[in-house]
């Protein structure tokens, strides 16, 4: 009981300690930082207010914002597809129903982790080696990890709704089908729908990294505009990426709204109209004999692939990608409970949103470019860019949780006289703390997978390893850093999950 009493209190205040990171990591920047790129940061800033309007620059970055949409709306709809299909035949709930045994669900998702565990970027590298550069590479790059990490989430989903309803149905002597889409369907469609309708924005976060790194679209023109220093140029394609966001949002929103039986109908039809719609994509992909040739007789000398393993210095390799992750994920979780905070206040919330949008709309390699202007390259640095990418989302998360709460308990503790800071602490933050811990937990994962676009850019971590092997078509090397990247993917999640299966245990003796 006493435990009980101290975590009650304590709650609201764990989020707020990866916050503390931001002291340690001001201090680096501190001692590595200079001056000689405020300007350029100032100019920057006023980009913002006045973008380009040349025609010329115009139609160019319209150009690149189509093309960066046919490959979202694509991959989505494809891996969307493939995804709740991998996920019913990954969920033991499913081959419990059909056949009575959990086995081959068991099977299915340990030969789908691995290729969940790359990170589309890697994908996209890979890919872009043997093809060239094609519309189906950026897809292909997409689709993949997206459809296991799909199917990972409809399997978990599967399995965590069971309805008392089904051993009623079997008993009743439903045939299986009937038992699926009697007991199953219903409860699973508002999740399975929300999460669908998530993943498009994710796409399209996807298709604009995959740009930046040069597989074409609008991050393409937006990472050149910021290695010109064109900002003007470059906050014009964003506002254009910001009001393709909010469209696609809206638009999910009230297809959610009419039915949400409706997401996935649109999923299956989004590919047949983007490719309609993008038809300067180049989509024709040969198969090549000689490239894939080249790599498998590279791959054949097992010699190669030992003294490949010896080349790089592991430990530090590895460290350094951790501790990129454990610096972003500091950042990410800590900061937007420190600045609900410093300005406690409905207005606040809606400042928040629009700023928190703002760092989900830039991508961190470019944020990163962004703070070398002012700092020396430094692993803090490089989690710094990731941590306020990925704060932008837990900021949305935050602030959809306490609208969705309300904000009545700080008002009624205001009323009983506590200050307002206290109010809002131990008012709605702590009515959302836990569901948003549980969220960041997961997020962690995401973090660690997207150390390989931060590290190809901060010249740390296993993404800049990577990097130097593909430019040396070093294929065993390659391997060797996509294994290990996998292997610590894995890993990662793994002990999230027993974070969360933790942490809801302990929620529930609360």
């Amino acid at each position: 009981m006493a435990l009980r009493i101290g975590l009650k209190p304590a709650l609201p205040l764990i989020p707020l300690l990866p916050g503390l990171s931001l002291l340690g990591i001001l201090g680096v920047l501190l001692r590595d930082g200079h001056g000689g790129g405020l300007s350029v940061l100032q100019q920057f800033a006023a980009g913002a207010v006045q973008p380009s309007i040349d025609p010329i620059v115009l139609g160019s970055l319209l150009n690149g914002l189509q093309i960066t949409l046919v490959i979202a709306v694509m991959s989505w709809g494809i891996s969307s597809v493939l995804g709740v299909g991998l996920g019913l035949l990954s969920s033991s709930t499913f081959w419990e129903i059909q056949a009575g045994v959990r086995w081959p669900a068991v099977i299915l998702r340990r030969w789908l982790a691995p290729l969940r565990a790359v990170h589309e970027l890697i994908w996209g590298l890979l890919l872009l080696q043997v093809y060239g550069l094609n519309g189906w590479v950026a897809i292909c790059a997409i689709a993949i990890p997206y459809t296991v990490l799909m199917a990972r989430v409809i399997a978990d989903q599967v399995d965590c709704h069971v309805s008392p309803a089904i051993p009623v149905l079997k008993g009743a002597g439903a045939s299986p089908w009937a038992v699926m889409l009697t007991g199953l369907v219903p409860p699973l469609a508002e999740p399975i729908s929300d999460h669908i309708g998530h993943r498009l924005d994710c796409a399209l976060r996807s298709a604009l990294i995959l740009g930046v790194f040069g597989l074409g679209g609008l991050g393409t023109d937006l990472s050149l505009s910021l290695r010109s220093l064109q900002f003007q140029e470059l906050w014009s394609g964003l506002w254009m990426l910001a009001i393709a966001m909010v469209v696609l949002d809206r638009l999910l929103r009230t297809l959610r709204g009419w039915s949400r039986m409706l997401i996935l109908p649109v999923a299956m039809a989004s590919p047949w109209v983007a490719l309609g719609w993008g038809t300067q994509l180049d989509l024709q992909l040969a198969w090549p004999v000689a490239e894939w040739s080249m790599v498998v007789g590279n791959l054949i000398d097992g010699s190669q692939g030992f003294n490949a393993a010896l080349e790089i210095s592991w430990p530090g390799v590895i460290g350094a990608t951790v501790w990129i992750t454990l610096i972003a994920g500091c950042v990410a979780t800590g900061l937007p409970p420190l600045l609900l905070l410093v300005w406690p206040s409905q207005a606040s919330l809606r400042l928040q949103g629009v700023a928190w949008g703002a760092l989900r709309l830039i991508p961190a390699p470019l944020t990163a470019l962004l703070l070398l202007m002012l700092a020396k390259p430094s692993l803090s640095l490089a989690g710094l860019a990731l941590g306020l990418h990925h704060g932008g989302v837990m900021g949305r998360v935050l602030i959809d949780d306490i609208r969705s709460t309300g904000v009545r308990s700080a008002q009624t503790m205001k009323a009983c006289g506590a200050p307002n800071r206290v109010s809002w602490l131990y008012g709605p933050l702590a009515d959302v703390s836990r569901a948003y811990l549980t969220y960041a937990t997961y997020r962690f994962d995401v973090i660690l997978r997207d150390t390989a676009i931060i590290g190809m850019v901060g010249g740390a971590g296993l993404g800049w390893q990577l990097m130097e092997a593909l430019s040396s078509f070093h294929w065993w090397l390659v391997l060797w850093i996509v294994l290990i990247s996998a292997v610590l993917t894995l890993l990662g999640e793994s002990l999230g999950e027993r974070l969360q299966g933790s942490w809801n245990s302990r929620a529930m003796a609360l």
